[in-house]
C-alpha cells in the first residue's frame, strides 16, 4: 500500500517538537545542573518546554512498527526480513558512530549512548526474527509488556532475585565504565530496549488500522487516544501503580498538577505510554485535516526522520560552539570528553528559556530547504543505499 500521509504528518510534528528537547539540552543555561522536571527546582514553563518532548520517542518507536506492518504488505517476508536485519544493525551503527559524535563532538568517544536510534535498530532485528508470529499475537505480547513490566521490580525484589548486567540493561537504564578505566569511558543505556520492543510489537499490530477506509480509521484512533487517555486519568489518580513516581499535593494547583502528569520516561512506564500514545492516536486521527499549510511542512520532516533527526544534532551542536566563544569561552576551556557537549561545568554558560525558544524555532526553519531536497532526492532516485536513510 501507498504511503500515508497522516503517519509522516505525526512523525514531522513530533520532530519538529524534538528539536526544542535537544536545543533546551545543549543550550540552556541550567541544563547541566538542574532536571526539567524536578518539581522543587523547576518553573512551570521549563517542565513543559521538557515534558511536552515526552511524545516524540514513544511515536517514533511505535510508528517504525507500524512502518514495517505496512513494508510488509508490498514485500515478501522475507525481503522484509533482511531489510530490518540491514537496517536495524545500520541504526546501531550510527548511534555509537555519526549520532554519539554529533550529540558530544568528542573524538574520543569517551560516552557511548544507547539510545532511541539504537533502540530502533534493536526493535527491528528482533521484529525481523518474529515476523512469522501473527501481528494480533505480537501485539498482545507488547500490551503485556507494557501493562505489566512495572511490576517486574516487585517480582525480583520479593523472590530475592538478582539479574546478571547484560539482562539488567534490558530492563532498566544504567552506566557503566568500559575500557581503559585511565580514559574515563563510560557506556549508558538510557533505552532499555525491553519496554519499547513492547511499544513497537504494539505499532506492528496496529498497522492493520491503516488499511481501514479513513473515516472508520478515525473514529477509532478518537475511540483508542480517548481510552488511552481516561485510562491514564483512572491509574494516575488511584496512584498505586502504573509508574515508580508517584503523584503528590504540591504548593499549589498549577505545581500538584505537574506532578500528576509527570511520569517516568527511563524505562517508559504504563502511564507514560497510556499518556503519550494517547495524544499520538488523536494526532493520528486528526492528521489529515490539519490545515494545508500544517500539512505541508510538517510532511517535509516527516518523510526523512533519519536525516533529520542526525543534521539536526550537528546543527544546534554547531550552535552551541558559537554560543560559547559568544559568551567569551575560549577553546582550552571546552570540556568534550566529560559528556557536557563541550560547555565547561565550572563556568556560567548556555541561554534563557525565552532565547531557547527562539533558538528552536531556527534550528527548524534553517532545515527545512535541506528536508525538502532530501526528501525529493529520495522520492525522484533509487539507489540501494536510500533505503537506510
Amino acid at each position: 500500500m501507498k504511503r500515508l500521509p497522516s503517519i509522516d504528518i505525526v512523525r514531522g510534528i513530533v520532530m519538529i517538537i524534538m528539536a526544542l528537547d535537544h536545543v533546551r539540552d545543549l543550550m540552556h543555561v541550567d541544563s547541566l545542573t538542574q532536571s526539567p522536571t524536578d518539581l522543587s527546582t523547576t518553573t512551570p514553563w521549563l517542565f513543559f518546554t521538557r515534558w511536552i518532548t515526552y511524545l516524540c520517542a514513544p511515536t517514533f518507536v511505535f510508528l517504525a512498527g507500524t512502518s514495517v506492518y505496512l513494508s510488509l504488505q508490498n514485500n515478501s517476508l522475507a525481503e522484509t526480513r533482511m531489510l530490518l536485519f540491514k537496517r536495524g544493525f545500520w541504526l546501531i551503527f550510527l548511534e555509537f558512530t555519526i549520532f554519539n559524535f554529533g550529540l558530544y563532538f568528542d573524538i574520543g568517544f569517551h560516552t557511548l549512548l544507547f539510545e532511541v536510534i539504537a533502540t530502533i535498530g534493536f526493535g527491528f532485528i528482533i521484529l525481523g526474527l518474529l515476523l512469522k508470529i501473527p501481528s494480533r499475537i505480537l501485539g498482545i505480547i507488547g500490551l503485556f509488556i507494557l501493562i505489566f513490566h512495572n511490576l517486574l521490580p516487585f517480582i525480583l525484589v520479593s523472590q530475592n532475585v538478582t539479574l546478571n548486567p547484560i539482562l539488567t540493561s534490558f530492563i532498566s537504564p544504567f552506566g557503566t565504565p568500559f575500557g581503559n578505566p585511565l580514559l574515563g569511558r563510560v557506556f549508558i543505556m538510557a533505552y532499555p530496549p525491553f519496554q519499547w520492543l513492547g511499544i513497537m510489537f504494539v505499532g506492528f499490530a496496529s498497522g492493520k488500522f491503516f488499511e481501514l477506509e479513513t473515516l472508520k480509521r478515525k473514529k477509532l484512533f478518537i475511540k483508542i487516544g480517548c481510552s488511552a487517555l481516561a485510562l491514564f486519568v483512572a491509574i494516575r489518580f488511584l496512584n498505586i501503580y502504573g509508574d515508580p513516581a508517584l503523584w503528590n499535593v504540591q504548593k499549589d494547583a498549577v505545581f500538584t498538577f505537574l506532578s500528576f502528569i509527570n511520569v517516568t520516561k527511563y524505562p517508559p512506564s504504563l502511564l507514560f505510554c497510556l499518556l503519550n500514545l494517547g495524544i499520538m492516536f488523536l494526532l493520528l486521527a486528526f492528521a489529515d485535516q490539519f490545515h494545508n499549510k500544517v500539512k505541508k511542512v510538517t510532511l517535509v520532516y516527516g518523510r526523512v526522520p533519519l536525516f533529520y533527526f542526525i543534521v539536526h544534532f550537528y546543527v544546534i551542536h554547531i550552535l552551541t560552539i558559537i554560543m560559547l566563544f559568544a559568551q567569551d569561552i575560549s577553546w582550552s576551556q571546552f570540556e568534550f570528553a566529560s559528556g557536557t557537549f563541550g560547555r565547561p561545568k565550572n563556568t556560567e554558560s548556555g541561554l534563557p528559556l525565552w532565547a531557547i525558544y527562539l533558538m528552536w524555532i531556527f534550528v527548524v526553519v534553517i532545515l527545512y530547504k535541506p528536508s525538502k531536497w532530501f526528501g525529493k532526492y529520495k522520492l525522484e532516485n533509487k539507489y540501494w543505499w536510500l533505503k537506510y536513510c
